[in-house]
């Protein structure tokens, strides 16, 4: 089936009120970024909705396909056209409805008349096309209330329109919507869950992992690296701050007793989150926390952990059961990474038995023996920045 363009429905978007441009501005400069290497794209944003067309074929087909991982969209319909001939317009409707698995399905016909010279009303025109087509389709049943099938036939002066698929999109908010933050990126199955539910609120996202080699080897890091990946798959470029963090954990078990050392940790990977997120102008941190899931994360340590900054920390997981987050992990593509077998530092350093309501005024008491200021400037002023997707770079090596 040949279509002409796609249109794209905002959902959310359209309750916003005097923001509605910057919004959809917002939007179209996401599609933009996600489909630069479909040149021949062209861009109708609207009050309500917003156009895609291309004069190459295999673009609108890759428009349907990858569209759905745009937040921002609440669905889309490809759309088909042809003259206002009544023979055309058949045709076309059974194009249509070739395209669609229509077998046992319900079905009506939907015709809005902008040219009031057609020759036949809306009604007529409406019985004249769902006549034809229950013709070739006798399985199908009319159903005027939520069909799964509904043939939209819209007729303009220059020509008419049809579409009969609903796709569901992302939903969300547009990318770049709501600032930036930063996503303390562990390798494991909550934190890219998490990243992702920032994003669909129209959150950029720049991410930080904390590596301590020989402790972690270079798969753990690179399994980061696929992750950080996958999420800028959903329309933007995310950075990762890779953190050397051996020298900080060799001296928290030097220095803090095994059952808080975690809590220590933890605080101070936030501190140095809290200087990258400062460095980087952006406004919140993100982390894969759920409340009672591990030692670390019950509200005693959450408070302790929360003490050592004032930035606002994003929790999107906090209230979430495993399950629940396992199925959005799936879902979003990120499952099959997070679960292979590389440990990252906190798992490495798990205390056998770790405090579950840690006293913040202990843990500082424990930490105000060991300076860990310079440490953390050192590891800040190290870092490895990566930015997702990697551009692609030509190897001429061979030519030399």
């Amino acid at each position: 089936m040949k279509w002409e363009k796609i249109l794209v429905r905002y959902g959310e978007l359209s309750t916003k009120g005097k923001n509605r441009k910057q919004f959809i501005s917002h939007l179209r400069n996401n599609i933009r970024f996600s489909f630069v290497d479909l040149p021949n794209i062209k861009i109708q944003a609207e009050r309500d909705r917003m156009f895609l067309t291309s004069s190459d074929d295999s673009e609108i087909h890759a428009l349907i396909e990858r569209l759905p991982k745009i937040f921002g969209i609440q669905s889309f319909s490809p759309v088909a056209s042809c003259s206002k001939d009544l023979d055309d317009i058949q045709a076309t409707a059974l194009k249509i409805m070739d395209s669609l698995e229509s077998q046992d399905k319900t079905f009506r016909v939907t015709v809005k008349r902008s040219d009031k010279f057609f020759p036949l009303d809306t009604y007529e025109l409406q019985s004249v096309v769902a006549s034809n087509v229950l013709r070739q389709y006798p399985s199908l049943k009319v159903q005027m209330k939520k069909p799964e099938i509904d043939l939209r036939i819209e007729v303009l002066n220059d020509a008419v329109y049809m579409m009969a698929q609903v796709i569901p999109g992302a939903g969300g908010m547009p990318l770049g919507s709501n600032g930036r933050s930063l996503l303390m990126l562990s390798g494991g199955i909550d934190s890219p869950v998490a990243g992702y539910m920032l994003l669909k609120r129209g959150v950029r996202l720049d991410a930080i992992h904390f590596h301590s080699p020989p402790f972690t080897s270079e798969r753990s890091k690179e399994k980061v690296m696929d992750l950080a990946n996958q999420l800028s798959h959903f329309g933007a470029t995310v950075r990762l701050h890779v953190i050397p963090f051996t020298d900080i954990q060799q001296s928290i078990q030097a220095q803090i007793p095994e059952n808080v050392s975690m809590t220590t940790t933890r605080r101070l990977m936030m501190k140095i989150a809290d200087l990258v997120r400062e460095e980087i102008g952006a406004l919140g941190i993100v982390t894969g926390e759920s409340l009672g899931q591990v030692a670390s994360q019950t509200l005693e340590s959450l408070t302790a952990i929360n003490a050592v900054t004032s930035t606002p920390i994003f929790r999107p997981l906090i209230s979430m059961d495993k399950l629940d987050i396992i199925d959005i992990a799936r879902e979003i593509g990120t499952y099959e990474t997070s679960i292979l077998p590389y440990e990252d530092c906190c798992t490495i350093f798990t205390p056998s038995c770790p405090k579950t309501k840690p006293k913040l005024e202990k843990v500082e008491y424990y930490e105000s023996f060991k300076d860990f200021d310079e440490l953390i400037a050192e590891a800040v002023q190290n870092r490895e920045v990566l930015s997702f997707p990697m551009k692609k770079s030509n190897d001429f090596s061979n030519l030399l």
